[in-house]
């Protein structure tokens, strides 16, 4: 039988994936995940997201382009294609060349640890000065939040129990 985690961890060893397993099957991913994020953020409108995401920007990497947007968006799906978005647009306006740039946040992300969002945050905000996913990428996101790796184990853990207790459903 295929584990309905592997799309979160198939990257991760084995023996990770085993603890995992280990941690559903005694029912107690949940406490691990509660006792390291206890809370949820308070981000509840775009102004409040776009305001969180500015501070981030302005901090770690202010010489980069403006941002346009910052939303939750319900179309983004988690499982197939990705924990945010980031787009830029670029339109001709008179003589200029206008960029818009955006980013979007999977809504299963409206009630979820601070952690968890800064770290799709930074993720975002890191493509705008780096493209690929390479080393000066990582480093970036390590720069604005340090612990990003360990981070963002925990939120493949996170939607693992999500979606082992029905919360996450496959569209």
């Amino acid at each position: 039988m295929k584990k309905k985690h592997v799309s979160y961890l198939s990257g991760y060893p084995q023996q990770i994936q085993d603890q995992v397993d280990a941690l559903l099957a005694a029912d107690k991913l949940a406490d691990y995940l509660l006792t390291k994020y206890p809370h949820c953020h308070a981000l509840r409108s775009e102004k409040q997201l776009y305001q969180y995401t500015m501070d981030i920007k302005n901090q770690y990497i202010r010489k980069s382009p403006p941002l346009s947007k910052v939303r939750f968006d319900d179309k983004i799906d988690v499982i197939h294609n990705a924990l945010g978005m980031h787009s830029q647009v670029s339109r001709v306006q008179g003589n200029k060349l206008k960029a818009k740039r955006d980013i979007k946040v999977a809504s299963v992300f409206k009630n979820a640890p601070l952690d968890f969002l800064k770290m799709i945050l930074v993720h975002e905000l890191a493509h705008f000065k780096e493209s690929d996913h390479n080393r000066a990428f990582y480093n970036l996101c390590r720069h604005m939040q340090p612990d990003y790796h360990q981070i963002e184990l925990d939120l493949r853990l996170y939607l693992t129990y999500l979606q082992a207790c029905g919360q996450l459903y496959e569209l």
